[in-house]
């Protein structure tokens, strides 16, 4: 088995590789997203409430044609569609085939690849970076080095909007459409630290929704700049 495979959308190839890596996390997270692409396109259209300060944050004095990296774009709605249509040349990564498919078919003026987060080499330096929504299916262990990996690509000046969960709550499992998704974070503070310590300076750093006591473990916004 070889990387030409997985990159060719080989989805027993992708599925061993899982199983060998990454299991159980990032297994579940890709096939539950596969499972689920027709009801998460239908809802996630549009930036939620309070996300859109975020996103005009990372693009405030971008160049014209500026060079963005979406990891964990899923279908490329909202946050890749909206780059796009700034006229912002985005590259999206996502490691299930079925949500990048709709992008790829959407949205063809993308690059779209077909990678692992854990996994993803950045093969090229960018303008700007999103790690929204994604991050947080993954265990935190794999948090600092994808971080790293992304950061060290940015050019000087460049940002990073990137969401993370609200709380120090354990890993847990959730439903979502019937389908069970993995869920990790760092604390917001820690996440900061780690993000400091990589040379970026904080610009906005805030609760986009706060945990509850419920299900609800809150979710944390940041946009980070290269210094």
């Amino acid at each position: 088995m070889n990387i030409d495979q997985f990159m060719e959308g080989d989805k027993a190839a992708w599925e061993q590789r899982d199983k060998l890596m990454f299991a159980p996390a990032t297994h579940m997270n890709r096939r539950s997203y596969n499972a689920i692409v027709k009801d998460w396109d239908a809802v996630r259209t549009a930036l939620f409430r309070h996300e859109s300060a975020f996103l005009d944050r990372l693009v405030n004095d971008m160049r014209p044609s500026a060079k963005v990296l979406d990891l964990g774009c899923g279908t490329g709605r909202p946050v890749a569609e909206l780059l796009l249509q700034q006229g912002f040349s985005v590259t999206g990564v996502d490691q299930a085939e079925d949500l990048l498919a709709l992008a790829r078919q959407r949205l063809p003026e993308g690059r779209w690849l077909h990678a692992q987060m854990e996994a993803f080499e950045p093969d090229e330096d960018y303008d700007g970076a999103v790690i929204w929504d994604s991050l947080f299916h993954v265990p935190r262990e794999h948090h600092e080095p994808i971080l790293r990996r992304v950061v060290r690509r940015l050019r000087p000046g460049a940002r990073l909007m990137l969401s993370v969960g609200g709380s120090d709550h354990p890993p847990f499992t959730d439903t979502m459409y019937g389908q069970p998704f993995f869920y990790d974070s760092h604390t917001p503070e820690a996440v900061v630290s780690i993000l400091t310590a990589l040379g970026t300076v904080i610009e906005k750093a805030e609760f986009i929704n706060p945990p509850t006591d419920g299900r609800d473990k809150g979710r944390y916004g940041i946009v980070a700049r290269m210094a």
